[in-house]
């Protein structure tokens, strides 16, 4: 069995030999549509971003870089990329590159409906208008959503995607952004659809979402995500899989934030917490081992974790078979 074999035996909780480590063997395009532009400058939306020299974590969004300054006129403010009008000849070079046989193939789309609303209008703006102005939020994320499903058939059509790891980041480290009736209403609708156009194309769907979303995870799951990703432990984890079991398959979880990054941590800590993590996550499958989130780590914790995972994360299912 190869690792593309196993980490979709790992997805399907159909028997893996072990826990992967990371997507094994998954090779990830990215999107040619500029959503986050890696230096100063605007976004395919029109969203002005910024760059601190020496700051870790890359581009932000601009103070006052957001484009819709008036939510009645968010149509004439907003700029909706064009996904034919776009230079796809770098993908499908990648994509034909591949070798399907131990690789699968994973579009990387981010920004999501509810990132993208906040990115439009600003964080404040947009948190005020989802509750006063429900309808023009509305039809402000269909659109969004509109262009997002375009831009996920134009990409299976030139990659032949196998996944998409599609992200929108919807919670906070203590609660959701929105009310969850709110996000049920607004964002939920028309997440379906995208989840529904990549379900249409037989693509794995891999939805990343940041912070506390224990709210909505029945909802995720209803939806059809098939993983979900960095799965903080911000997050009751072992009760979400105990609930949830075999409905979805958790991707992350070693915790970044008190183990990882922690002040004089040790590699005895870290095997600890990957131990944790497996023996939380990985019965009968549905777990692919890996950071909370994804930021530099000392090298000597990361060899750590990796053969932690190795080796802790064979011996769960070799233990399982006997």
């Amino acid at each position: 069995m190869n690792a593309k074999e196993n980490l979709l035996r790992a997805i399907g909780h159909n028997k893996p030999q072990w826990v992967p480590n990371g997507m094994e063997n998954v090779v990830t395009i990215c999107s040619p549509v500029v959503e986050r532009p890696g230096s100063p400058g605007k976004d395919a939306f029109g969203v002005e971003w910024s760059l601190e020299e020496g700051a870790q974590g890359g581009t932000y969004p601009s103070h006052e870089g957001n484009p819709v300054t008036d939510l009645l006129k968010w149509r004439e403010q907003t700029t909706i990329p064009d996904v034919n009008q776009i230079d796809w000849s770098s993908i499908e070079s990648q994509a034909a590159a591949i070798d399907r046989e131990d690789c699968m193939v994973s579009g990387f789309i981010e920004m999501g409906l509810f990132e993208r609303s906040y990115l439009l209008l600003g964080m404040d703006e947009a948190l005020v208008a989802y509750l006063t102005e429900p309808k023009l939020m509305e039809e402000l994320i269909s659109a969004v959503a509109d262009y997002k499903i375009l831009l996920i058939q134009k990409f299976d059509d030139i990659a032949n995607l196998d996944m998409i790891w599609y992200g929108d980041d919807w919670g906070t480290q203590n609660n959701l952004f929105l009310p969850p009736d709110t996000w049920r209403k607004i964002i939920k609708p028309h997440t379906q659809r995208i989840y529904n156009c990549m379900k249409e194309r037989n693509i794995i769907v891999n939805q990343h979402s940041c912070g506390k979303i224990t709210d909505i995870f029945a909802d995720m799951i209803e939806m059809g995500a098939d993983i979900w990703n960095p799965c903080q432990p911000c997050n009751d984890l072992a009760a979400l899989k105990k609930q949830f079991a075999d409905k979805i398959t958790f991707c992350g979880g070693i915790d970044s934030q008190f183990v990882l990054d922690k002040p004089g941590v040790t590699t005895d800590e870290v095997r600890t917490e990957v131990r944790t993590r497996i023996d939380q996550l990985a019965e009968n499958g549905g777990y692919i081992a890996a950071p909370s989130h994804g930021v530099p780590y000392d090298q000597e914790l990361i060899d750590a974790m990796n053969n932690e995972i190795m080796t802790y994360g064979k011996q769960v299912y070799l233990a399982a078979g006997k």
